[in-house]
């Protein structure tokens, strides 16, 4: 299987705190995890590291931590054919409060204003496609250059292209805070008829396979004619960043490797809950094995 993520690359640098800092006071911490970030970039970055074909489409500055990120994608493996380091363009800089007592993250990002198209054309063949809404012109040359692919759209913010884009795919994931936005409906996890009024509002516009994200809640979609709430598995968080990235990375693995999508967002789910026992989003990436692994003990 052939993949490409397109989409936001970022540098992130979380800072872990025992508990989330008071206005107008200083804050001394052990230490601080710097690695690169973004919804499609990290998606890309698990899939290299678990062995799959895996091209990264994004743009970064031609600056030290665009060549930070550039070097962490050679060492995974991921083709860098597409990941462009642009000498008129600074790489955006996230830099993220980390509440070790309640798994929360705080995160400001500093993001110059975007870039609809990268420099090359894309005319290559992919058999899965991820994108998350950044670059929304290339996005959408890739998926209408491949109509057979099966194709995921991150939707995490709603504006007008990711609404476009998300007719495109073939599964629009979809958080809570952007099913809320989209339908001006609040989500309740323990409400069904509410589950499925937002989700039937959603699969109405888009026309296409929807799953929500509920966070520790788990996710809903409907399968087989059936509404499920799939639930994710309880762990301790200390550092909730990049979990939904490394669940839309997880997803496309295992509906690209012929999972049903029940048993997909399953493993899905365990990859991000893993995640968050651990601190900074490309560290905190679980192997293939462990989500497996985990799965066979529960």
């Amino acid at each position: 299987m052939k993949a490409i993520c397109i989409g936001h690359s970022t540098f992130d640098t979380t800072l872990p705190v025992d508990e989330y800092p008071k206005e107008n006071i200083k804050t001394r911490i052990k230490e601080h995890i710097e690695c690169g970030g973004g919804p499609a970039a990290n998606g890309a970055y698990l899939l290299a590291k678990w062995g799959m074909d895996t091209t990264i489409a994004s743009i970064m500055g031609n600056d030290y931590y665009g060549q930070r990120v550039y070097e962490d994608f050679r060492e995974i493996g991921a083709n860098l054919k597409y990941l462009e380091l642009n000498d008129n363009h600074k790489t955006s800089s996230s830099y993220i409060i980390a509440n070790m007592s309640n798994g929360s993250r705080t995160a400001i990002t500093a993001k110059n204003p975007p870039i609809r198209k990268l420099t090359q054309t894309i005319n290559d063949k992919y058999d899965l496609i991820l994108v998350d809404g950044e670059h929304p012109e290339t996005a959408k040359e890739v998926l209408l250059n491949n109509k057979n692919a099966i194709s995921i759209l991150d939707a995490g913010r709603l504006n007008e292209d990711t609404k476009e884009l998300g007719k495109l795919v073939t599964y629009v994931i979809c958080s809570h805070d952007f099913a809320e936005e989209f339908t001006n409906k609040k989500t309740d996890a323990n409400n069904i008829n509410n589950l499925i009024d937002i989700y039937n509002e959603l699969k109405n516009y888009f026309k296409t396979n929807i799953i929500i994200t509920l966070e520790a809640d788990g996710s809903f979609t409907e399968i087989n004619n059936e509404y499920k709430i799939i639930p994710s598995i309880k762990v301790k968080a200390i550092d909730s960043t990049g979990a939904g990235d490394i669940f839309h990375g997880a997803f496309t693995y295992f509906i690209g490797n012929n999972y049903s999508l029940e048993d997909t967002i399953k493993y899905a789910s365990i990859a991000g809950a893993l995640s968050v026992t651990r601190i900074g989003s490309r560290y905190s990436i679980p192997t293939l094995k462990a989500v497996l692994d985990y799965d066979n003990i529960i």
